[in-house]
């Protein structure tokens, strides 16, 4: 959250299933929905497997953005240009380890 700069709408435990829920403010005008389990089940990340493969977030400057997150020691791979559009990205992942992603506007 603070990395990415959400703000923290609400966290709740839900006791029937022994999991947290976080909801995140994005920008003002957005929501995400976080759960937490003790022991969920292992998700592949492959552009094949079913499921969210990553999530993409647009930012204004992705070298202000990279030089952030490395300075809070996340790392970043090496930054690409999107063949199609020319623009800049790059990904990232999360605790879990699944993949993140930095598109330049």
């Amino acid at each position: 959250m603070e990395i990415l700069g959400f703000n923290v709408i609400r966290e709740i435990f839900r006791t029937e299933r022994d999991s947290y829920k976080l909801d995140l403010e994005v920008g003002g005008q957005y929501q995400i929905e976080l759960f937490s389990f003790p022991d969920p089940a292992p998700r592949p990340s492959r552009p094949e497997a079913a499921g969210l493969r990553h999530l993409a977030f647009e930012v204004d400057n992705i070298d202000e953005a990279v030089f952030h997150l490395n300075e809070l020691d996340v790392v970043t791979e090496p930054i690409r240009i999107d063949e199609t559009t020319g623009r800049r990205f790059t990904f990232f992942t999360d605790p879990d380890g699944l993949p993140l992603e930095l598109y330049e506007k």
